[in-house]
């Protein structure tokens, strides 16, 4: 229950070494939904305690109390330690230690930095010329001293060997034990330079009336940090409302396939509402369905990544809201919120914008140190090139986090090499930081295993190749074991084989762009050169407004190194001869085929995916039997689809081919 989550009291000394981590502490706190209170204010010795704190710890349920070299030479700590202490004998209250860069023992025998305090402790008190003053400061120091002992014997946490960032997760990891809280699921990043929009989105959330609707929009490039601040929003407040829903990177989703749409629907409508009984196949009864739920409960959506209002109308439909939801919209043109208009409403949205521009600074400095040396700052000797090659970033998060992680533990002459790459090209520094870490991969979200076995069947190192995407950020690994990709890594990626021959696709070794795939197909152009085609008609607008289209086999026999070839809803003529031999991975959705051509080249095919075609059998004729061994998921798929496998004769397959009308030609 988020709303019955523990208060914590969080006590430190203001010591300069110290404030990054603390602040970091904090936000990870904040971030796991445990409401804390920060006792940060600068720390005069000799003054007494607030009456405002002690009844701070009292609240709580459990204190986290943070030991550093300078904590015992302030009274205010020392004093606040008692009380926590006492709350812990009397009221079952949680202490949790964390010795930062101080033995236990020198707490528990007031030895070291310890030591010296409590002499100074000592000398004032010897200063003090009222004997009463002076008596009652002395019984307060054995007071002070018998709580440094007892809290050097509680378990606590020891930074000593372990990276910030691990340590941090310890200490939240402990918290959520000892309090008997399950862990969160999700790990929430630190969001260096974020303080403004993560307040002002904040302020929003608690702003408005219960009887208003709100719309959020963040806007600005791909990999600028939209994604990640509206998780972290989400994730901080989305108890405060009776439904919520975070729909992911929806534009990336949309773009791989027709029915995607339809999935992030049955996403929304499942978080908000009982999922349906029944199976709903269409895109305009599933945004009935969530206008109706929408209505009913306040809720709180955040949509990832719109591009366009199609997307919107389908995910939010025209209805409006019931009072008091809020919606956040991540998008890269501002227009397409302002566009959105629930027409049917009665309470008329209001829209608040906010333009992330990226991270100054001191930010990206932070952010690159982070993922380049794990911690808060540039290593000794790294300050200059690590300033360089933020100003190439230009404070783009993605760039920072790629090129970080990718420049992790090497030495200052690779650091000066890759910025003297960037100096190559000044106007696409940011292309370049991408791409210098960049090996293409696949679908932004695909299945780890699949993925392997395609990968070894393009005689590609899987184990190491994959790894090292992952180390350099440029993959990720999500529930269910599947493959992430970040979008702009992608784009970048595409850009790549683009570059290869920007006029004459076809001397490309992968062609990503539908439009290009199509002008290959239709001028019968093809080389040796081409390893990947993607190609789906669902999403070429104009080509499809133009009437039926069938594209020839041709250009395929030209492209004898072919290994990955989508062809989606695409009607083809000429001789299946053409396909090359060298396919590992053949996708043909939505093909109008009954059956597989008998001159269809199978012998080295991986996988074959003919879902949402009139395929009815899959033909075993004379030899297929042998050609598929390989596909290690085609009885599974076929059986999935309700598609039989038949194994007949070759008389048998050709007289029902010519049927068909899909007999071979030339």
């Amino acid at each position: 229950m988020w709303d019955k989550l523990p208060r914590l009291f969080f006590i430190l000394a203001k010591i300069p070494n110290s404030l990054n981590f603390t602040d970091h502490l904090y936000n990870a706190l904040v971030n796991a939904n445990i409401t804390t209170f920060l006792d940060d204010e600068e720390i005069e010795t000799g003054k007494d305690l607030k009456p405002e704190l002690e009844d701070a710890i009292k609240a709580s349920r459990a204190s986290i109390i943070l030991l550093s070299k300078n904590y015992a030479s302030s009274r205010w700590c020392l004093d606040e330690l008692v009380i926590i202490l006492e709350q812990h004998k009397n009221a079952n209250h949680i202490v949790i230690p964390i010795f930062y860069h101080v033995e236990p023992t020198h707490v528990r025998k007031q030895e070291s930095s310890f030591g010296d305090a409590m002499a100074e402790h000592k000398q004032r008190m010897e200063a003090i010329e009222n004997v009463e003053e002076r008596s009652k400061l002395a019984k307060k120091m054995e007071i002070w001293k018998k709580a440094l002992r007892e809290v050097a014997d509680l378990k606590g946490q020891d930074a000593k060997g372990m990276q910030e960032t691990k340590f941090i997760d310890e200490i939240v990891k402990d918290i959520y034990q000892r309090l008997g809280v399950l862990v969160r699921a999700t790990s929430m990043p630190i969001l260096y330079g974020m303080e403004y929009d993560i307040r002002k989105i904040t302020s929003w959330l608690k702003d408005g009336s219960s009887h208003t609707v709100d719309i959020f929009a963040v806007l600005g490039l791909s990999g600028i940090g939209k994604t990640s601040l509206a998780r972290h929003v989400h994730e901080s407040h989305r108890h405060l409302f009776d439904r919520s829903s975070f729909i992911e990177g929806v534009n990336e989703k949309c773009s791989q396939q027709v029915d995607r749409l339809l999935h992030l629907q049955k996403q929304l409508a499942d978080d908000i509402s009982k999922p349906s009984p029944i199976q709903i196949h269409d895109v305009l009864k599933y945004t009935s369905l969530i206008e109706n739920a929408l209505a009913r409960q306040k809720v709180f959506i955040v949509l990832d990544d719109i591009d366009s209002l199609k997307q919107l109308d389908a995910l939010l439909g025209k209805k409006g809201f019931h009072p008091g939801s809020k919606v956040i919209i991540t998008a890269k043109d501002v227009s397409l919120t302002e566009k959105y208009v629930p027409v049917d409403s009665i309470v008329q949205p209001k829209l608040t914008k906010l333009f992330l521009k990226g991270l100054d600074k001191e930010a990206s400095l932070q952010l690159l140190s982070h993922h380049a040396f794990k911690g808060n700052g540039p290593k000794e000797g790294y300050g200059e090139v690590s300033e360089n090659l933020t100003v190439y970033c230009q404070g783009h998060p993605l760039a920072l986090k790629v090129l970080g992680e990718a420049l992790h533990e090497r030495d200052v002459a690779e650091w000066k090499e890759c910025i003297e790459g960037l100096k190559e090209a000044p106007n696409f520094h940011l292309q370049k930081a991408l791409q210098m870490s960049f090996d293409a991969g696949a679908e932004p979200e695909i299945n780890l295993n699949y993925t392997e076995t395609i990968l070894k069947a393009c005689g590609i190192c899987t184990l190491q190749g994959i790894t090292n995407l992952i180390d350099k950020c440029l993959l990720t690994i999500g529930y269910p074991n599947k493959l992430r990709m970040h979008q702009l890594l992608q784009e970048m990626g595409r850009d790549v084989a683009r570059q290869e021959s920007p006029d004459k696709p076809w001397r490309r070794s992968r062609l990503c762009r539908h439009e290009d795939s199509f002008k290959v197909l239709e001028q019968k152009k093809g080389t040796g050169k081409v390893k990947g085609l993607l190609l789906d008609m669902e999403l070429l607008e104009k080509e499809k407004s133009c009437g039926s289209v069938e594209l020839t086999t041709v250009a395929l026999s030209k492209m004898y190194n072919l290994m990955l070839l989508n062809l989606n809803y695409v009607q083809l003529s000429g001789s299946y001869n053409n396909f090359p031999q060298k396919l590992r991975l053949l996708c043909m959705r939505g093909s109008p085929l009954k059956s597989i051509p008998l001159d269809m080249k199978m012998k080295n095919l991986v996988d074959l995916d003919m879902s949402y075609s009139n395929l009815e059998f899959f033909d075993l004729a004379y030899g297929n039997l042998q050609q598929t061994s390989k596909m290690q998921n085609i009885e599974r798929q076929f059986a999935n689809s309700g598609i039989t496998a038949k194994a007949r004769s070759r008389e048998e397959s050709e007289r029902e081919e010519n049927r068909s009308g899909l007999g071979r030609s030339s």
